[in-house]
């Protein structure tokens, strides 16, 4: 259980730090196909990200109420993101072919 742990913290900590390294390159891009993909591998990080946090609340801490209601929050949340940036990962991407 501790191992699936550490594997779940170490996950979000990377994700969290691609969310930030595409959220710089996306801001600092000037061709705007190039900021929109940066911008959706973003969103899909950030996504995958939200979910890995809500696995985390919803099956790793004590029961509670609002623990599930956050985590159901975030699980919604991050499936959007995931979503928003895969359908727009394509549509830049195929813009820059």
């Amino acid at each position: 259980m501790f191992a699936i742990q550490i594997t779940l913290f170490s996950l979000i900590c990377i994700l969290l730090g691609l969310s930030v390294y595409f959220s710089f390159r996306s801001r600092r891009e000037a061709d705007m196909a190039k900021r929109g993909l940066f911008s959706a591998r973003m969103n899909i990080c950030m996504g995958l990200m939200l979910v890995l946090i809500a696995v985390t609340q919803i099956f790793f801490f004590s029961e509670s109420s609002f623990r599930r209601i956050f985590g159901t929050v975030l699980v919604l949340l991050g499936l959007f993101n995931l979503f928003a940036g895969i359908r727009n990962h394509g549509h830049f991407d195929r813009m820059l072919r």
